[in-house]
């Protein structure tokens, strides 16, 4: 109930759901009541906002101080684990494999297998449970790591946990002290890296699916308002509220143990 009650929350404080409220509550004000001047200046507010977190350098500059943490994982030491971190997905067996996984996952999964071609005999874990789905996360993305060529032998399912913290208590059962690669969005490796951590776990980080964009754009691309630079918006207030409440529950920190 908890965790039902947390997405839902979380969901709502999202910059669309949460301007669309408040565009709401401005079209309520103007329309129903006296209030129009309160309504007037909530609906400016709230449209001005949705326009700016849907330009370029706004939403890359909030998101970029959340993928800098750590560099592209070019290590050449042995590897006994690859761990990557479920994310969103569906599943329709008619579909190519590779269309099932959703977002974030699918930038995982292939940074996952490339880790795992350059380091031979190590073994894949994925993570993440079936939420209302009938075929869990890892099982999702086990498959698509198997059309790319990954032996199923090299697979491990990790598929209970619901979220991150979940993951990194059953990965501590899984690898103990044995070193593994941790491949999670580039934006979610600072918290996950706590959760883990906080398991008496040194993972090496290996970000994947960068999206905060440093390289030059056409001047369109920059002052054109769009969805897709929403969506980056989202991921930094997504990655800001969790890193809020693991600091408020004390889930990201270091035990002494």
């Amino acid at each position: 109930m908890l965790f039902h009650l947390k997405k839902f929350i979380g969901g709502l404080m999202m910059p669309l759901p949460a301007l669309l409220l408040l565009m709401g509550l401005a079209l309520l004000l103007l329309w129903f009541t006296r209030w129009q001047k309160s309504g007037k200046v909530i609906l400016s507010l709230s449209w001005l906002l949705l326009l700016l977190l849907s330009l370029q350098p706004v939403a890359d500059r909030l998101l970029r101080p959340l993928e800098s943490n750590y560099p592209t994982y070019r290590g050449n030491g042995p590897i006994d684990y690859i761990v990557v971190l479920g994310g969103g997905y569906t599943y329709n067996p008619d579909w190519a494999p590779s269309s099932n996984l959703l977002n974030n996952s699918l930038p995982r999964v292939t940074e996952g297998v490339r880790l795992y071609l350059s380091h031979p005999g190590s073994k894949m874990v994925f993570t993440g449970g079936k939420g209302a789905k009938t075929r869990s996360s890892a099982a999702t993305a086990a498959l698509v790591a198997e059309s790319l060529g990954v032996p199923a032998s090299d697979i491990v399912l990790v598929d209970r946990p619901r979220d991150t913290e979940q993951e990194a208590a059953e990965v501590a059962k899984l690898v103990g002290q044995q070193p593994f690669v941790l491949v999670t969005s580039a934006n979610h490796l600072p918290r996950a890296m706590r959760f883990f951590e906080a398991q008496g776990l040194h993972p090496m980080p290996a970000p994947a699916n960068q999206l905060a964009i440093t390289s030059p754009l056409n001047i369109w691309d920059r002052v054109m308002p769009s969805a897709m630079f929403l969506g980056h918006s989202e991921r930094a207030a997504y990655e800001t509220l969790g890193s809020l409440w693991q600091r408020l529950k004390g889930d990201g920190e270091t035990s002494g143990d």
